[in-house]
């Protein structure tokens, strides 16, 4: 059953988990299990999408529950009236903050697949990110006896496909277990040591100005299941707390192997 977050006459929020698609697609043709179907099987009635997250991406999914509030509420999102805050583990140590101000080109998924795209056209995107706080394990993956990790929230400004994946690569610092843009030894190192095969990623809040009643949204979203997992093998309640990041402790814990070799 799906995680309610926020309802009320016209919209309906969930934590949906890694690794479920938003709807069908025929980018992943063979899925069966979509996040839009099981809500509405488990309301009893028909929702409407808003915006999307990756299948792999987990957190705050924002559904309406009429035609007309999708229209606004989609509207709210193409004009940057919707705050987005992620969470995301990554390879190596960032700057303490910093802006990712990198166009990113129109790729073919993007679009109807019947589609012509321009590929000499990128897009503006920007993205903020601070540091949440750093980790230091002894285990060799590349050529370093140690390897560096750190936590990261981010902001996306504007909201392009696989935007914050798309530009922590670009900051050469790729989330763990992105299997398109992150990096496979890091990936089946963490893989093998925290038994978590996801991205790790999330969207931990959503903030807006509710279209009917003009009053100010803020949804949190909690970190849950194996991300939660991850980061309190990796010591970091305290730097969630001070986020004020809500967390959901795991309901199996298994302690972290060490001095990993891939």
């Amino acid at each position: 059953m799906l995680s309610i977050l926020y309802r009320d006459d016209e919209l309906i929020a969930i934590n949906k988990p890694s690794n479920l698609l938003v709807h069908k697609t025929e980018l992943d043709f063979f899925e069966k299990e979509f996040a839009l179907q099981q809500l509405r099987d488990q309301i009893g009635q028909h929702v409407y999408p808003i915006h999307r997250l990756d299948k792999a991406t987990s957190g705050a999914l924002l559904f309406a529950l009429n035609s007309e509030m999708a229209r606004l509420m989609s509207d709210a999102f193409a004009t940057r009236q919707v705050d987005k805050r992620y969470l995301a583990l990554v390879r190596g140590w960032p700057a303490e903050a910093g802006v990712i101000d990198h166009p990113l080109s129109i790729r073919q998924d993007d679009v109807d697949p019947r589609t012509p795209i321009d590929h000499k056209a990128p897009q503006q995107a920007t993205t903020q990110y601070q540091r949440l706080a750093q980790f230091s394990l002894d285990w060799a993956v590349d050529k370093y006896p140690t390897s560096r990790y750190a936590l990261l929230a981010l902001t996306p400004i504007t909201g392009r496909r696989h935007q914050i994946r798309r530009h922590l690569k670009h900051l050469s610092h790729p989330i763990i277990g992105d299997s398109t843009y992150g990096k496979g030894r890091h990936n089946r190192a963490f893989a093998e040591a925290f038994e978590v095969d996801r991205l790790l990623l999330a969207c931990t809040g959503l903030a807006f100005t509710h279209p009917r009643s003009q009053q100010k949204i803020s949804l949190n979203c909690p970190l849950t299941g194996d991300f939660a997992h991850v980061l309190l093998q990796l010591g970091a309640q305290s730097a969630l707390e001070a986020a004020q990041i809500e967390w959901l402790p795991p309901q199996v814990s298994c302690p972290r192997r060490r001095n990993i070799w891939v």
